[in-house]
């Protein structure tokens, strides 16, 4: 089913009008039900993760392929009436060229927003060289505006996720992927306030995503007021729902007992949320 193309724009037009000003939380649902949920407490967006949606999948995060990305990406769009941004991975391509018609086929599937990394998968070799990164966002946004140039287009530095934590690199980088055509940049890592802090001034006026993936003093006051623009939480959500099964499973498959459903969610209440939508 392709998305409608109103929809998608209206969608999209309102995704831009959030990064405008203040401070907002974009959770991240791995399936439809959670992204139903999520919708239900008043989210203005949401955001996909690829942990979490490849975890549901019996993969590891990064072990899923681009059609698997694609259909989940549709499956997201249609469950949802709020603008979904793409966890798209390094794009699922090994050059610009393959990384511009993935782009194209996520645009396609009506998502409001996408991003792509510069993580190569490798050990030997964790990130791109900075010059085939740009090309490679520099793709991303030429095939988006060929598709009208009105989703948004997210530019990720790995280099705290990947064991290489040189806020100056990172910093450099991600002004390199703006001046790419990135609207949004996004360092995933980003612990302190003057890390935070330091990315948000070298980056503006671009807006700027902090991950808070785990326990965070941290508030969205606090991120608020050092000027980040929005705020994910990547596969946090579902570790918390994975955490919770762990329990409750490990306790009845060791022990016999039933301690872990104690705080389990109501299948009354599941089933009148999800009844609520056709």
């Amino acid at each position: 089913m392709t998305p409608d193309r109103s929809s998608a724009t209206d969608r999209r037009r309102a995704f831009h009008a959030l990064h405008q000003a203040g401070c907002f939380a974009i959770p991240n649902p791995w399936d439809i039900g959670s992204a139903r949920y999520l919708q239900s407490l008043g989210f203005k967006a949401l955001a996909t993760t690829s942990s979490g949606f490849a975890w549901s999948r019996g993969r590891p995060d990064n072990g899923i392929t681009r059609e698997m990305a694609l259909t989940h990406l549709r499956e997201m769009v249609e469950a949802t009436d709020l603008p979904v941004n793409a966890d798209f991975e390094s794009g699922f391509a090994a050059n610009a060229a393959g990384v511009a018609e993935s782009v194209r086929l996520a645009v396609a599937t009506g998502v409001a927003g996408l991003s792509i990394e510069d993580s190569t998968g490798r050990d030997g070799e964790p990130l791109f060289a900075l010059g085939e990164a740009v090309e490679r966002m520099r793709a991303a946004r030429r095939a988006i505006d060929e598709t009208g140039g009105d989703a948004l287009l997210v530019g990720r530095a790995e280099g705290f996720l990947v064991g290489r934590p040189d806020l100056a690199e990172v910093i450099a980088r991600l002004a390199a992927y703006a001046n790419a055509g990135a609207d949004c940049l996004y360092a995933p890592g980003l612990r302190t306030p003057e890390d935070i802090a330091a990315v948000v001034k070298a980056v503006a006026p671009r807006p700027v995503n902090v991950l808070v993936g785990g326990a965070s003093g941290l508030t969205m006051a606090q991120l608020a007021s050092l000027g980040v623009r929005r705020v994910s939480v990547g596969g946090a959500l579902a570790r918390a729902a994975w955490g919770g099964f762990i329990r409750a499973a490990t306790e009845l498959a060791k022990d016999g007992t039933f301690g872990g459903f104690a705080d389990a969610a109501s299948g009354q209440t599941l089933n009148a949320l999800f009844g609520a939508k056709s």
